[in-house]
């Protein structure tokens, strides 16, 4: 019998937690274990979750590869099939198919410092990179975490912002738009804003930057205007990604299909595809 490609496979929800105002963080374990077993997958690659009778939605894994026998998925409360799935409940199944996109360079920045800027759920592709390099912190110089979102209650994975500042030759800068709250101590401004802030050594650094289309514009502006070459500026698109598979033709940029050529490209290789991001 042929496989059908588009049929998830069944996923129950083993833990719920409130990350931040609006977003859940939702732990999943494959209901068939060999399946379980045999997944693997890449920081920055992202599944279709199904709500069935509901519909379809690409949603990022937000958990690292090194954590085995479980998938995590960071889901703000935006439209249809999220709004669903914060309905859910503990012990509910939903439906996972993948993973699918290219996954953020890894081996091929070994011995790099590495910045990451993130804006809003943007940090939830890149928390899964973030943790799988802290597991694999030998391969990778300094690690500087820029962070930035509208207001205090949706800064996202607080615990582990705080333990990460505390991790040998690592950094953690947080921002937000506006404080509305009285008790926020720390920057108020564009996550841009704290690029000043920390020392970069040009020729050794790879910059990660995820976040709203309206952040990603601005950092990359920041970041070319600072002196990063084209190269070592990665980043994320957004596009209509519906089946994941290339195959539906919703998600292209040119001669590329977002869903399975990215969704993670260097700002060269946007620029020579004519994106004007």
């Amino acid at each position: 019998m042929i496989e059908n490609i588009y049929v998830p496979h069944l996923m129950t929800i083993t833990k719920i937690r409130d990350e931040a105002e609006n977003v859940k963080t939702f732990t999943l374990e494959f209901k068939d274990s060999q399946i379980g077993k045999n997944f693997d997958y890449k920081p920055g690659q992202f599944g279709e979750v199904t709500l069935f009778n509901i519909g379809e939605a690409p949603i990022s894994i937000t958990s690292s590869p090194a954590n085995k026998g479980y998938l995590e998925l960071s889901v703000a409360n935006v439209g249809k099939v999220t709004s669903a799935l914060h309905q859910k409940n503990e012990g509910d199944v939903i439906g996972f198919r993948g993973p699918y996109g290219n996954g953020f360079p890894f081996e091929e920045v070994s011995g790099k410092n590495i910045l990451f800027v993130a804006g809003g759920i943007g940090l939830a592709p890149l928390r899964s990179l973030i943790n799988q390099m802290f597991a694999e912190r030998n391969k990778f110089g300094k690690i500087s975490i820029l962070y930035g979102c509208r207001i205090p209650n949706l800064l996202c994975f607080q615990n582990e912002l705080d333990n990460w500042a505390k991790l040998e030759n690592s950094e953690v800068l947080l921002t937000v738009d506006a404080c509305p709250e009285n008790d926020w101590k720390g920057n108020i401004g564009v996550v841009g804003s704290l690029l000043p802030n920390i020392d970069i050594d040009l020729e050794n650094t790879v910059a990660f930057v995820c976040g709203p289309p309206v952040m990603i514009h601005f950092v990359i502006l920041d970041l070319l205007k600072m002196g990063f070459s084209g190269d070592n500026i990665i980043t994320t698109m957004e596009r209509r990604m519906e089946c994941g598979l290339g195959k539906c033709g919703h998600c292209n940029i040119g001669e590329k299909y977002v869903c399975k050529d990215g969704p993670v490209f260097s700002y060269q290789q946007l620029k020579e595809l004519g994106e004007n991001i």
